[in-house]
């Protein structure tokens, strides 16, 4: 979770999320950091996590990080299609929206997916 006085805010996509919850240590200073999600994201996390680990820690990941997650309206929908379309089309939707939303908040987008390479408003990590 981060830290009180942090500096910047990050989107998290599902894969910065998921190594945050793994303790990497290449994520360590993003967790300094406020962040946002989106439900989608959530979903694919909780996805992963039932078929890894169990319910009970889905479900405690889900409380925990539910507060974070930041939801859409139509316009975002128009946006991240327009955008997957004329950036990549093997972009996510959950990815599309992501960074959708992480433009309209004017926050970077946190991702290792080379995907997004070049793309405005993104930070990669290794």
């Amino acid at each position: 979770m981060p830290e009180e006085n942090s500096t910047r805010t990050y989107f998290f996509d599902t894969h910065v999320i998921v190594e945050v919850l793994r303790q990497n240590t290449n994520y360590k200073n993003y967790t300094k950091h406020s962040f946002v999600t989106s439900k989608l994201n959530l979903f694919e996390v909780y996805e992963i996590l039932l078929k890894y680990y169990s319910q009970e820690i889905a479900d405690n990941f889900l409380e925990e990080y539910y507060p974070f997650a930041r939801d859409f309206n139509k316009q975002v929908i128009r946006k991240a299609v327009l955008f997957k379309k004329r950036w990549h089309s093997k972009l996510s939707m959950t990815d599309c929206i992501g960074h959708t939303i992480a433009n309209k908040l004017g926050i970077l987008f946190l991702t290792e997916n080379i995907k997004f390479k070049g793309a405005e408003n993104v930070e990669f990590i290794r």
